[in-house]
């Protein structure tokens, strides 16, 4: 057996467009460090119109942001204001408590404007979910990036095919944008305790199961190849397994209820610091 477990992803409405959410999944909470994980469109929008995200709080993760198509502004509680495209990265540390607010810029708006990509919550480990809140833009230059065969492949955090990505984690972490042509094969070696790979596009074997776009497969620790039945866009995610269990509350990831609790309280009395020039409020959900 080279498979643990396939998730396929499922619809959920963030208010005016729709991602696929395949982490945390019933019997699988994580990955590695990885507790969350969206994809986020193909989606198309008509000339003025985009993704409004609300700004809105989290603590004890970092948010990871990575594009296929499109554009997104980050701005957040610490002044930062940052336009990604596809191949960058964002990654925000929440630490003690951050708000951020995620717009199709302005720009983008005058013509119809398309959007594609993942968007990804990994935990922070024990000893570090109260660090002071951070964000940090990666160009997409920046990445290390190596030819495996016929695989393009782009370390966008952590370590993996003899490459390390500039981008700074509290914990051992495996992130790879593989790009596949059809009939191409890759070999994941047993390097990270915990792996997944996602099909962001296209399809893909691992021995004799086939995953579909959207359909993502934790992965026993062994030698696996993967082949590609058609171009496809893979995500490879993972690191080592998290000694202790994470408590989930919306936009909340913490080792304790407590966290979580105040955390509630801290955002329903407005205690959080607020993003620059905006003063949209989101009310905790029930």
């Amino acid at each position: 057996m080279t498979i643990q477990q396939v998730i396929d992803g499922r619809e959920r409405d963030l208010g005016g467009f729709t991602v696929r959410r395949v982490l945390p999944f019933k019997g699988r909470q994580m990955v590695g460090p990885f507790i969350f994980f969206d994809h986020l469109g193909p989606a198309e929008f008509a000339a003025g119109e985009g993704i409004d995200v609300r700004p809105h709080p989290h603590i004890a993760l970092a948010t990871v942001t990575f594009l296929f198509s499109g554009a997104l502004e980050h701005r957040d509680s610490l002044g930062n204001v940052r336009e990604i495209r596809p191949g960058d990265v964002n990654w925000m540390t929440a630490g003690r408590g951050i708000v951020h607010s995620e717009r199709t810029p302005q720009a983008a708006r005058v013509a119809a404007a398309q959007i594609h990509g993942i968007q990804s919550w990994v935990a922070l480990p024990d000893g570090h979910e109260d660090v002071d809140p951070d964000f940090a833009h990666h160009p997409a230059s920046s990445l290390p990036r190596v030819k495996v065969g016929d695989v393009d492949l782009t370390v966008i955090a952590g370590h993996g095919f003899g490459l390390t990505s500039p981008v700074a984690t509290l914990w051992p972490t495996f992130y790879v944008h593989a790009q596949l042509p059809a009939g191409a094969t890759l070999d994941l070696p047993v390097e990270h305790a915990e792996r997944a790979i996602y099909v962001a596009h296209g399809a893909i074997a691992v021995g004799d199961t086939t995953l579909a776009e959207g359909q993502m497969a934790v992965l026993e620790p062994v030698e696996v190849t993967l082949r590609a039945l058609a171009p496809s866009r893979v995500m490879l995610l993972g690191g080592e397994r998290f000694p202790t269990p994470r408590y989930l509350f919306w936009n909340f990831v913490a080792s304790s209820r407590e966290r979580i609790e105040h955390a509630k309280e801290r955002w329903q009395r407005q205690q959080f610091p607020a993003v620059p020039n905006e003063s949209e409020f989101i009310p905790l959900p029930p």
